[in-house]
């Protein structure tokens, strides 16, 4: 018995319309006297549709846009017709629509869709769009790229793939292993966010992923440093002969505390950063991975001191790595040892160098942005706010300023 062809209509459901006038784009699977419908995940306004081509009239960048991926759609749904023929199996119009639904998530990748966001909006640069906002869209994929290859080991990934914990991970990723700013993290968030959107709509997904996940802005937020008090409770802990990476995790902090590196260039730096000045002093010279600027550091006895005892001729890196997501781990637990109420995270450390070992010692501003390899001032500015112990001591000056003037009238 000869089998009945497979028929896919497109039509409008103008029952459905949205806030804007447009209408859901709709489809219908017809195969052996069974009937499939689903949605195409696409509106357009009703005036536009063409039901004869089933396809928008005009050309305008929107239409030119909704044809293609109707075309891409309907490619997909002969591809998975085809598909099943040649396995041999029986199957009903509701096979064929599972089947091309499958592919269809599987056929497009997030960053894929990403780079086809950032092309539909490349069209619109000098009409909606700035030149200067398509370049951050650009750096942003790199990170997320990065983020995905370290996460998933892995150079892209499905949106299946993506799971509920993916914008939390993202967040440990960006502020607390590679130092953005909440605001920074927050834009990443977004993007995210709007490709899963996008990708929702036109039925990569079943669902909207983080549609009701709120992302702090965090603009206001000062960096957190450790105080004195509690710097000195993480040096003076001791650890168990077990406890060795505990105590490493210690060591590697206090490090990062007392030369202002960051973790992912902490342990990526080998013997060849180091260098020695005329006087003796030893010295970090290294690019750092977030902005590629040169840092040049003068190091203290106590980092020294780390350097010496995690020498070992079998690797060429100054420190054996930990894992970034142990590291976290271990942080907390030394927190909750020492008694400190600040949260210890990678970034910590670097903040503690900014304030306690460098701006509260009177280092100038210029030479702590330099140490800390900023692309510009305004970023080291930050960690110049008045702490109790400056505002303290520019008292004690103005008093000894003003304890031998009198008033003359």
């Amino acid at each position: 018995m000869k089998k009945d062809k497979m028929k896919v209509l497109l039509y409008l459901k103008k029952s459905g319309l949205d806030k804007s006038g447009k209408a859901p784009i709709m489809g219908r699977i017809t195969y052996e006297r069974t009937i499939a419908q689903f949605s195409c995940k696409l509106s357009c306004d009703p005036k536009l549709w063409n039901a004869r081509e089933s396809r928008l009239n005009g050309k305008s960048r929107e239409t030119v846009a909704t044809n293609g991926k109707l075309e891409r759609l309907l490619l997909s749904v002969q591809s998975a017709y085809r598909l099943l023929c040649e396995r041999g199996a029986v199957f009903t119009a509701t096979g064929i629509k599972e089947q091309f639904q499958g592919s269809m998530q599987s056929q497009t990748t997030f960053l894929e869709r990403y780079d086809r966001m950032v092309e539909e909006m490349e069209q619109k640069v000098g009409i909606e769009i700035k030149a200067t906002t398509m370049s951050s869209y650009h750096t942003v994929r790199k990170h997320l790229q990065a983020f995905i290859r370290e996460k998933y080991h892995t150079t892209d990934i499905s949106f299946g793939q993506i799971e509920e914990d993916f914008l939390e991970c993202l967040q440990h990723y960006s502020v607390g292993k590679l130092g953005y700013s909440q605001g920074y993290y927050r834009k990443m968030a977004l993007v995210v966010k709007k490709v899963c959107r996008l990708a929702y709509r036109e039925g990569l997904t079943e669902r909207q992923m983080f549609a009701h996940i709120q992302i702090e802005r965090g603009e206001n937020k000062q960096p957190r440093a450790l105080d004195r008090a509690s710097l000195d409770k993480l040096q003076a802990l001791t650890f168990e002969p077990y406890e060795v990476e505990l105590e490493t995790a210690r060591n590697l902090f206090l490090f990062s505390c007392f030369t202002g590196v960051a973790y992912c260039d902490m342990v990526a730096l080998g013997r060849e950063h180091l260098f020695t000045d005329d006087e003796g002093a030893l010295w970090l010279k290294f690019r750092r991975q977030k902005t590629d600027t040169l840092c040049r550091v003068k190091l203290l006895s106590e980092a020294v001191r780390l350097i010496e005892r995690y020498k070992s001729e079998e690797r060429s890196m100054l420190f054996a790595p930990i894992v970034y997501s142990a590291y976290l781990t271990q942080l907390k637990a030394l927190q909750l040892r020492a008694g400190i109420s600040i949260p210890l995270s990678a970034h910590v450390g670097r903040h503690t160098f900014a304030t306690l070992i460098t701006l509260e010692r009177g280092v100038p501003i210029e030479t702590v942005s330099r140490m800390l390899g900023h692309s510009n001032i305004q970023t080291t500015e930050r960690y110049a706010h008045v702490t109790p112990k400056k505002l303290f001591d520019e008292f004690e000056r103005f008093l000894s300023f003003t304890e031998d003037l009198q008033l003359s009238l």
